[in-house]
């Protein structure tokens, strides 16, 4: 145990026997409190009584909204319910304390009084940096990964999710997009405060969602907060009776929309059309023509529709959640439980095998939070949660299925020849084969995570200074196994014998199962020690002060034996601090900084110092701004700036160190007769040892504001992030140097990101129907400003000056209109594997030189990650049926298409057309056609080829493909239940709900799913889901 971790410990230690005044003047006279809590509508059940600034001191009401505190005679109860207005009552004030009633009201406002920050609780009129507080209940979709319902949810999120599958069907996401090209550009994940994943966390266990977006509000985690942070704590215990809340629903998942794909016929016909397009014989005779139309040969003219054949329609998923609260003066504490269950879509009645090969997800929560208080001013926290996962899956990848799937035509082959072997071409897996016949794999995972937080009121010393201690100890592992075997595979002939019989010749013997197995983990300590100051001098002079200090440790099991750096653990070390002020809650200012320490630097370098400063103005407190505009709630003006360090370095460690290795290196004899032999070492890796951190610098300026009583609220954001000192590898390094193969790192890449973000909401109740309208969207784009590349003339060849992963290709000028059009165009035969002919694409010459080649290759379009995501809400209550739409879109993204499908018969006889090329316009020679009128240069397809095109398959505006698009990503209607007759079966709250999620979408891009992310659209698709839900407490 090094210094930093002996000196907190002993501090954590001191704390808990600190002399206490407060703790000693137990023995002060008490009241017991009795009294109701009601609304307009009768008695409030699960309303919060607490005794201010008292922890420990607090009940809930009953279901009759009754409840019993005691608290001291200069305490003042405060009542909390959610959607309401804070209550507070002096004890001193309360007249009758048997009969105590207190009416809330709905909070109108719906302006949030508190916001969850870097060092706690702030309040939002006074926060000064760019902050978004998430409703939960906007982040309650059906599904296991919490990741997929932020898009178009959150301001400042952009989202992408790629995949359905089972354990797959994660999201990946950006806080305000993709801001550097170096190694790293994620959030950082802060769960209960400690670095943890959020994706297997259940909903039902959230009590608050913060988005930390510039860099006042990051500063504190050093470089881990260099791309943004999300906060997330999980529900704790309140006093009173135990209260249980149960959660059970089922799903229904369809995928939204997959490649269709031509028919056999159709596929033989364009065949033919492609090979006589190009001068060349037909593939299919006539006589073979009939026997594909008519379904005569079923062994050498099959007609399979490979995905109606494997997948079913759809599969269920199913999730249950449980979770018990509730405590005494000095216990609290918050338990639960959740089971899923997702099932793939995969056929598997045919594997003829006793285990599954179906791709199947099952996940087991489970989390303890427990608060004890250990004096009146002292509390323990102890949090254990984690999960269980259990997969299944064929042996073959996902990918490689979805690919077959994408590559066997209904011709390729048939499931089995009719004398009964597994079939195969040109040594090809079937998608039936691969998905049943090859084994499965199963992947076991476990996540334990645990944390006990020490959190001490030092008012003793002086009001408003409090203590807070963290130690969590987390570990995490996976074990999967490969179970392998394989069949026997047989090609046949494309002739059958003298008999009529098939000629069968075996590509592949059978082999018994085997087994693989792999083994992934890692453990992580954490130690944390704050201290932190909040005071409001003479009702005007709002004092703030937070400083901290952190050690991380992560150990991984995922390196080789011979792996000496891999085995050695991360750390991290960094002190923090904030200072805040605020006159009359006003005006603020505040200074945050971090000192933050990395492994990847020199001695000497290790630190490195990040200071941020920010200000807010709330204009409507002016009293001129009262007068002027009465009907303006709330106006506030904020701004910041301030410098975060990166120092992650694409999985580099120790990047100051030059790593001597003999692989490779050989050896030298010396010697008479030259027998004395000495190994030969070589530089394998060049140490950096001026390297240094990278730096972005992050600008913000907002407002927020609330008008009409708050019906109307939002907030606005303009914000700039300039990285400079980029690590990336040297790639223009003179050979003289002999390091052409292993350039070290550098300092070297400047990039620009900006854009906006905002969010509105309009609140209005109209007779009985309470009714919310909200929006937010998400706007970035990029420039890089620097990299280390090779000079080009060309100016629009380099990276430089463009958008990061900037879209490249040529310019499509249409399609050649006949041979004289070739004739007078620039030469296009240096890109050609074949000859140009009339309906070919035709490409603009953009350095003028009269050919074709890569120096015309130019940036085009924007990107594959979306430089817009938006949202659109809507939320009503009438009665007791709630209903709530969203609608979430992207724009600023497009995407080249290609592969099998786009790119017809690339492969020859591999790889399937897409159906709305068969029925559209595409470019087809007058012979075949029998009209001119087919010979389009404007078609949106060009004349076909049998095998590869290189000319016509290049990347270019003609397969550049807008991916925008709208979606109707969640609907939700629900009943609850009258209080009135649950309460008869000794029910609080029942909720019956129905939820449709990606139920429309639209898009200009019609042949897959906007959203995933293959070229030829051969993921695994991404679902379309009808869900119910019941949900009750008591």
């Amino acid at each position: 145990m090094n210094n930093i971790q002996k000196y907190i410990v002993l501090l954590l230690m001191v704390m808990l026997f600190v002399p206490n005044t407060a703790w000693a003047q137990t023995n002060k006279q008490e009241f017991v409190i009795k009294g109701v809590v009601e609304d307009n509508l009768g008695p409030v059940a699960g309303a919060s009584i607490i005794a201010k600034n008292q922890p420990g001191v607090g009940t809930v009401t009953n279901l009759d909204g009754e409840f019993s505190i005691k608290v001291g005679p200069y305490d003042v109860i405060q009542v909390t319910f959610i959607g309401y207005q804070t209550v507070e009552i002096p004890v001193l004030s309360i007249k009758d304390r048997n009969n105590l009633k207190i009416k809330i009201v709905e909070d109108n406002t719906k302006i949030d009084e508190v916001v969850i920050t870097s060092s706690g609780v702030q309040k939002k009129k006074t926060l000064t940096g760019a902050i978004t507080n998430v409703d939960i209940k906007q982040l309650n979709a059906p599904g296991a990964n919490l990741s997929n319902a932020l898009a178009g949810v959150v301001p400042g999120i952009i989202a992408m999710q790629s995949s359905g599958e089972p354990g797959e069907n994660m999201s990946e996401f950006w806080i305000r997009g993709m801001s550097t090209f170096g190694a790293k550009s994620g959030a950082l994940i802060l769960v209960d405060g400690v670095e943890r994943s959020f994706n297997e966390i259940p909903v039902e266990d959230i009590e608050s969602f913060s988005v930390l977006k510039d860099a006042s509000a990051t500063a504190i985690y050093g470089q881990r907060g260099a791309n943004g942070v999300v906060l997330i704590t999980t529900k704790r215990g309140e006093k009173g009776k135990v209260k249980i809340n149960v959660k059970a629903g089922f799903n229904w998942n369809t995928p939204v929309k997959v490649p269709e794909y031509a028919s056999a016929y159709d596929w033989a016909r364009l065949a033919n059309e492609a090979r006589i397009g190009r001068y060349e014989s037909p593939l299919y005779t006539d006589e073979e023509m009939s026997i594909i139309q008519h379904g005569l040969d079923s062994d050498l003219y099959p007609n399979i529709d490979w995905r109606d054949l494997m997948l079913k329609s759809g599969a269920p998923s199913y999730y249950a959640n449980i979770s018990f609260s509730g405590g005494s003066d000095n216990v609290r504490y918050f338990v639960s439980g959740q089971y899923t269950s997702e099932d793939g879509r995969y056929r598997t009645s045919s594997s003829e095998n006793k285990y599954n090969t179906n791709s199947t997800y099952e996940r087991y929560n489970y989390r303890a939070n427990v608060d004890m208080n250990l004096t009146r001013t002292t509390v323990l926290k102890v949090n254990v949660g984690g999960w269980l996962v259990n997969r299944n899956s064929p042996s073959s990848s996902s990918g490689d299925i979805w690919e077959s799937f994408a590559a066997f035509t209904p011709l390729s082959s048939p499931r089995k020849w009719s004398s009964g072997q597994w079939a195969s071409v040109n040594g090809a897996k079937t998608p039936e084969y691969r998905m049943t016949q090859t084994g499965y794999r199963t992947i076991w995972e476990n996540k334990i995570e645990t944390s006990v937080a020490l959190e001490q009121d030092l008012k003793f010393i002086t009001e408003g200074l409090k203590f807070s201690g963290v130690f969590a100890f987390d570990t995490y592992n996976k074990n999967t196994i490969v179970r392998s075997k394989e069949e026997e595979l047989w090609e046949a002939e494309s002739y059958r014998d003298e008999k009529g019989q098939l000629v069968l010749k075996r590509l592949q013997n059978a082999s018994a199962m085997s087994q693989r197995k792999e083994v992934s983990g890692d453990k992580r300590y954490y130690l944390q020690a704050s201290l932190d100051y909040s005071r409001l001098f003479a009702q005007k002079h709002r004092v703030g002060a937070f400083a901290m200090v952190y050690q991380q440790e992560t150990s991984d099991i995922n390196f080789d034996d011979s792996d000496l750096i891999g085995s050695i653990p991360h750390r991290n070390l960094a002190y923090s601090g904030r200072f805040t002020y605020a006159f009359k809650d006003r005006y603020m200012a505040e200074f945050n900084w971090g000192y933050t320490g990395s492994e990847n630097f020199e001695s000497g370098k290790q630190f490195g110092f990040f200071p941020a400063v920010s200000a807010g103005w709330v204009v409507s407190e002016e009293s001129f701004i009262k007068k002027a505009a009465p009907w303006l709630d709330m106006f506030k003006i904020r701004a910041s700036y301030g410098e975060v360090g990166n120092d992650e370095l694409q999985g580099r460690r120790f990047p100051y160190i030059s790593l001597v290795s003999t692989d490779d290196g050989g050896s030298y004899y010396f010697g008479e007769f030259k027998t004395n032999r000495v190994q030969a070492y070589r530089i394998k890796t060049l140490g950096t040892p001026n390297l240094t951190w990278e730096v972005a610098k992050k600008y913000d300026i907002g407002v927020d504001f609330s008008v009409l009583n708050g019906k109307f609220t939002g907030a606005v954001d303009y914000f700039v992030d300039k990285r400079d000192d980029i690590f990336m590898q040297r790639n223009q390094m003179p050979l003289t140097t002999g390091l052409a193969d292993q350039t070290p790192m550098a300092n070297v890449g400047k990039m620009k990101s900006f854009g906006w973000d905002g969010n509105i909401a309009f609140t209005q109740q109209i007779g009985q129907v309470n009714l919310q309208l909200r929006a937010n969207f998400t706007y970035q784009t990029t420039d890089i400003l620097d990299k280390d590349e090779a000079a080009n003339e060309l100016w629009y060849k380099m990276d430089k000056g463009f958008q990061l992963n900037q879209s490249r290709g040529f310019i499509a000028l249409g399609l050649f209109k006949d041979q004289e059009d070739i004739d007078r165009s620039p030469s296009q035969a240096g890109l050609a594997n074949k000859a140009v002919l009339p309906g070919d694409i035709k490409y603009k010459d953009v350095n003028g030189d009269g050919i074709i080649n890569d120096d015309d290759i130019v940036p085009l379009g924007y990107r594959q990650q979306p430089g817009l995501q938006y949202g659109i809400g809507l939320s009503a209550n009438w009665k007791n049926w709630n209903l709530s739409m969203l609608l979430q879109g992207t724009g600023k993204c497009d995407f080249f298409v290609g592969g099998n499908g786009p790119h017809a018969f690339h492969d020859g006889r591999t790889g399937n057309i897409l159906q709305v090329m068969v029925e559209g316009n595409r470019w087809i020679p007058k012979e075949i056609s029998g009209t001119e009128a087919t010979e389009n240069p404007n078609a949106d397809w060009p004349r076909l080829t049998y095998g590869n095109n290189n000319m016509n398959n290049r990347a270019s505006t003609f397969w550049l493909h807008d991916r925008k698009y709208l979606r109707l990503r969640n609907v939700e209607l629900s009943y609850d239940f009258p209080q009135l007759w649950t309460r008869k079966f000794y029910v609080n709250n029942l909720r019956i709900g129905f939820i449709g999620q990606n139920l429309l979408t639209w898009a200009p891009f019609k042949w897959w799913d906007p959203e995933g992310t293959r070229e030829d659209g051969s993921n695994y698709p991404i679902n379309k889901t009808f869900s119910c839900y019941l949900q009750f407490s008591f």
